[in-house]
């Protein structure tokens, strides 16, 4: 996060000078020894969260293009009347460690259209689907699988 309160010191003082630059990584380790120190965190639990930013990107991409994909069953549904729509409410279990992982589960889940987490208890989750074709496959998905690489 040093790194992000620089550039973001940089943008705003609008100029890069010697001044501007020592000044702006005297300012930014302060911020930062302060952010650690109200947080509870050290240097060495960001470096593991830079470590996986890769796959954090990855992730993201892998949630839009399944949002867009979505996106697109729904339109098929909502636009031919002659599917008839069967709402189901699945239950499944998901082996993820932490709860930051079943967290994001359940919000990658909700952010799916056609598909909303009724309810997260532990392992355990309750989503509703606007059809039975929406919930193929929701316990071994590819959220499950990338999300257990983060977790790792």
């Amino acid at each position: 996060m040093p790194v992000l309160y620089f550039l973001f010191f940089i943008v705003l003082c609008g100029k890069i000078t010697v001044e501007t630059v020592l000044f702006g990584i005297g300012i930014s380790a302060v911020v930062s020894a302060f952010i650690y120190k109200l947080k509870g965190k050290t240097f060495k639990d960001e470096l593991i969260i830079w470590k996986k930013i890769w796959k954090i990107i990855a992730y993201m991409f892998i949630l839009v293009n399944e949002v867009f994909l979505a996106n697109i069953d729904m339109i098929e549904v909502v636009l031919q009347s002659k599917i008839e729509v069967k709402p189901v409410l699945v239950f499944f279990k998901a082996p993820l460690k932490t709860t930051k992982g079943r967290v994001a589960l359940a919000n990658s889940i909700t952010l799916t259209p056609g598909t909303i987490t009724a309810s997260m208890v532990g392992d355990y989750y309750a989503v509703h689907c606007i059809d039975v074709g929406f919930s193929e496959g929701l316990d071994s998905s590819i959220f499950v699988e990338k999300i257990t690489e983060l977790e790792e």
